[in-house]
């Protein structure tokens, strides 16, 4: 093997890429909020007992689980671009990645919600509280505890697909990495180097949740 391996260049980008990384973060850190919340509803609208909504939310399950997040990025991009609907590749990356967190996420939440005893509702209700304040105070803190690691799991799912954000021109750190490839033609430096950011900030996320949550629901363990 010939190859020479010149690291200078990568020296060189380094702010490039870490400007790219934050955007990268930035995408991964919109989607997930916006996944999320939409995914509450897609929840309670999944178990309604209207009929139009349970379509809604089961449709919106359906195609966000069962086609490729490549496929669903595309559509938001070429395919509503075909129809005069023209998005901004930022933009476009948060909204497919959204959409597709959403209908995951939905389910996570229907199974989290589904394992809490039904008398903890009933118990809520006894004691006077509203519908709403025994959703808000007594189930959803105990669907997001059951469903917190499954989300954390997401959330660096989400980190690792903004990287097709470059197949629509976003320059976020795969779509930047690609550019500087191009000019320097250091493909194995350049691809190294965006592989040990992506861990680190993949590692990174994934240790500062888990303290996260130790801290949140500490007193689930005894105060452990």
């Amino acid at each position: 093997m010939d190859y020479t391996f010149l690291w200078r260049p990568v020296w060189r980008a380094l702010p490039q890429l870490f400007d790219a990384a934050l955007i990268t973060l930035e995408v991964s850190i919109l989607s997930m909020i916006i996944g999320t919340v939409i995914a509450f509803f897609i929840c309670f609208a999944k178990m309604s007992t209207i009929w139009p909504l349970r379509l809604f939310a089961s449709t919106w399950i359906e195609v966000a689980r069962n086609t490729p997040a490549l496929f669903q990025l595309f559509f938001f991009k070429f395919g509503l671009g075909a129809v005069g609907i023209i998005i901004d590749p930022y933009p476009t990356v948060v909204m497919a990645l959204a959409f597709n967190t959403a209908g995951y996420m939905a389910e996570t939440f229907r199974g989290g919600y589904q394992a809490i005893p039904s008398t903890q509702l009933r118990a809520a209700r006894s004691l006077g509280m509203s519908f709403t304040q025994s959703q808000v105070y007594v189930m959803v803190p105990q669907l997001l505890r059951a469903v917190y690691y499954p989300m954390t799991n997401q959330f660096i799912w989400v980190l690792l697909m903004s990287s097709l954000g470059m197949l629509v021109g976003l320059r976020e750190l795969s779509g930047e990495t690609q550019f500087l490839y191009s000019r320097t033609f250091r493909a194995f430096e350049f691809f190294a180097a965006t592989a040990v950011i992506y861990y680190l900030m993949a590692k990174t996320l994934l240790i500062g949740m888990r303290i996260l949550g130790r801290s949140l629901f500490r007193h689930e363990s005894g105060g452990r």
